[in-house]
């Protein structure tokens, strides 16, 4: 048996690993505390958001020149899928598919584009998911397609008609840009109901880390 000299300090006693994380605040804090993307992934974000919204304006934009150099006004559909799906060239003062397009309200809902347009631009500022940004890209891209139409078509400055030449089945006619607000306004849905935040965060995030520290709270009162 060893036994201390007299007028030593006594050994200190060891420390568990889990003591010395637990008293550490570097440690205790959450990672979900830190921004959950880097600058420069941010940075990368928004640049595909940017462009894609540019390819959704350029391909709307050529699609309705192609549909008014192609297609007559008042003419017979042209049949794509049968009767599910035809090419018939209108202008629409109304919203997105033809929706209100008798109201004669045109510059009211062109201050409603260009109130989410401003919505959209502030916030891919924030953007820190691939899923939002193809989202965003997307429904930036379909409603600057559609309010160019608004701000410069006949008859006039946010009067203007939009082109609609899609027609499916007779319910409703709309264009590329209404196909890529459609598509966004889906991925939307899907984001949110899986809890991912614009910024990339996800709602589970939390609890989980709670269910991790859990375990260590209920050993360390077993061994008290």
């Amino acid at each position: 048996m060893s036994t201390n000299p007299a007028g030593s300090a006594p050994a200190p006693e060891p420390v568990s690993r889990d003591s010395a994380t637990e008293s550490s605040p570097a440690t205790s804090a959450p990672a979900a505390e830190a921004h959950p993307v880097s600058p420069a992934r941010r940075r990368r974000l928004v640049a595909w958001t940017v462009v894609l919204a540019a390819v959704v304006l350029a391909a709307d934009q050529l699609t309705k020149w192609w549909a008014e150099s192609a297609l007559t006004e008042g003419a017979d559909p042209i049949p794509l899928l049968g009767d599910l799906l035809s090419l018939r060239l209108i202008y629409n003062p109304g919203a997105a598919l033809s929706i209100l397009s008798g109201t004669g309200m045109t510059w009211i809902l062109t201050i409603v584009v260009v109130a989410v347009v401003v919505v959209i631009v502030r916030a891919i500022g924030r953007i820190g998911s691939r899923g939002w940004a193809v989202a965003l890209g997307l429904l930036l891209g379909g409603a600057l397609g559609n309010l160019g139409d608004r701000l410069f078509r006949d008859p006039g400055f946010a009067h203007g008609k939009v082109v609609d030449f899609i027609d499916y089945a007779g319910f409703f006619v709309g264009n590329v840009a209404d196909i890529a607000i459609v598509v966004a306004a889906g991925l939307v849905v899907i984001l949110t109901f899986r809890g991912t935040g614009l910024d990339g965060r996800r709602q589970t995030d939390e609890p989980q880390d709670a269910r991790r520290e859990g375990p260590r709270d209920e050993r360390g009162d077993g061994e008290g």
